[in-house]
């Protein structure tokens, strides 16, 4: 027998009801305003031309009212425009190409690891195991000087990959921008574990001739995280000197930080990190409005330092024969899960429409008072956000915040196909996956995206931008020669 009544259920499709909501909540005072407009206009147009003449006249008026009127308004006008940040704006970036000398396929790092670590197979066995599945491909590169057997991690190569990394991504940086190195006025370069003196900065300064009375800073020690660290500095750096250019440089220097021991804990960092940096160009000049590719909208900084866990869960130490590596500890992802949570736990409020942190406030409400064991609702970022650049860490990593912040898989394919083709290119990472997105003609003037990354302490920093004009597709860059190739799959685990 068919059923009396049709399956509503089927039917009705639940996703409109829950678009419908939103609409009704995001836009609650347009519609509450438009209905008073409309009443108001009808009563005036219902008032007779004479009746509108007594209504005017009956509005006294004097010279000082006028005057006191007018002063107030301009005193108001110029404390909120005098007070209201400036605008920052991104102009250009570029990303450092390793060349192809410097790659290297799965065999042979393999091959390299069995000679270096010959008399310690069960090491070679592990690293073969992390690499199998870390979602890296064949093309990722390591400096020249980790390519000899045994590596030559000197204080001299160290300073090369630095000054092939850091000057290949300023040139292409001067090159895309027209900029001038005497119109930098700020310079802040990034690099966790390789701190010489002279700096880094004082490197680029020398190697451009930079002007004497610029303000350089070089951040060491902070991680992956530093590249948006240095984009908060630079934002503050900006509001008190107008008129400016900041050139921010995040890189991490792989040769002197090459593991060669046997603990495990200290040969993940082996399989994942790999060269990269980039060169970024930030300004507050209005002039750079119309040409600029983004404006800076919120940055968000959590640090979880306070907590022993947290603190030594990415630790550079010796291992028990005196060898320097960095450490990762097992209980990292949950770390990195109690950052994220306090982490978007203030994005939130700042990126979310009302819909969704009604949701969110009715969903707190209700653990509070009624039952504590409630699932808490996640918050849509979705209707944030059109594009999301998560820190290329690891696998894992993606994983993790693919599932907590409910993300499609075209969500994170910028993420995971820049592990892919690049490997954990440290603060680096987040500019080739934005340059993914723009190589995949996506970004279209009005969307935001939103850079998470992660680094040692323990720390989760957040970006905000919003794109100012439809992004054409870049014609130079590091995927130039690979973006059609782009997506592929990854399978869990690749056998070697």
């Amino acid at each position: 027998m068919p059923p009396i009544l049709p399956d509503f259920s089927s039917s009705v499709k639940l996703k409109y009801v829950k678009l419908g909501y939103q609409y009704l909540v995001n836009h609650i005072i347009t519609l509450t305003i438009i209905p008073i407009i409309i009443g108001v206009s009808i009563e005036i147009i219902r008032l007779g031309p004479n009746e509108l003449l007594n209504l005017w006249n009956s509005l006294h008026f004097n010279l000082v009212q006028i005057l006191c009127c007018s002063f107030l308004v301009i005193f108001i006008s110029t404390v909120y425009f005098m007070s209201k940040p400036r605008t920052i704006y991104l102009v250009d970036y570029a990303c450092f190409k390793p060349p192809i000398t410097c790659r290297v396929p799965f065999a042979t790092f393999m091959e390299h690891s069995r000679l270096i670590l010959k008399g310690n197979p069960k090491s070679v066995e592990f690293q073969m195991r992390m690499l199998e599945r870390s979602g890296l491909g064949e093309e990722t590169s390591l400096p020249p000087s980790i390519h000899y057997i045994p590596p030559k991690p000197t204080m001299e190569a160290s300073r090369g990959e630095a000054e092939l990394v850091i000057f290949s991504a300023m040139d292409s940086l001067f090159e895309k921008t027209g900029l001038k190195p005497k119109d930098i006025d700020i310079l802040i370069v990034n690099c966790s574990l390789f701190s010489p003196t002279p700096s880094l900065s004082a490197m680029v300064i020398n190697k451009y001739k930079l002007r004497s009375n610029i303000k350089s800073f070089n951040l060491s020690g902070m991680g992956c995280s530093a590249g948006l660290i240095s984009i908060d500095l630079a934002r503050d750096l900006l509001q008190v000197h107008p008129n400016s250019n900041a050139v921010v440089v995040s890189t991490e220097i792989i040769t002197p930080n090459y593991y060669q021991g046997k603990e495990r804990a200290m040969l993940l960092p082996n399989c994942l990190f790999r060269m990269g940096g980039a060169a970024i160009l930030i300004s507050n000049r209005s002039s750079e409005k119309w040409r600029a590719k983004y404006r800076l909208v919120h940055v968000v900084r959590t640090h979880k330092g306070a907590d022993d866990k947290a603190f030594k869960c990415v630790f550079e130490e010796e291992d028990n024969e005196g060898k320097v590596g960095i450490s990762l500890q097992k209980d990292l992802m949950a770390i990195a899960g109690e950052a994220l949570k306090s982490n978007i736990t203030t994005m939130g409020p700042l990126v979310l429409p009302a819909s969704e942190q009604l949701l969110f406030l009715i969903s707190l409400i209700g653990r509070k008072i009624f039952n504590p064991k409630w699932k808490p609702y996640i918050p849509d970022f979705k209707q944030a956000f059109e594009h999301f650049c998560i820190h290329a860490g690891g696998r894992a990593v993606i994983d993790e915040l693919q599932k907590n912040l409910q993300l499609s898989t075209e969500h994170v394919e910028a993420s995971r196909m820049t592990l892919h083709r690049f490997g954990n290119t440290s603060s680096s990472s987040l500019w080739y996956e934005l340059n993914y997105i723009e190589s995949k003609g996506r970004m279209k003037k009005g969307d935001r995206v939103w850079q998470i990354a992660f680094g040692s302490g323990f720390k989760c920093n957040s970006a905000v931008w919003k794109c100012n004009r439809t992004i054409k597709t870049p014609v130079d860059g590091p995927w130039t020669d690979c973006i059609d190739r782009y997506p592929v799959h990854i399978p869990e685990i690749v056998k070697l």
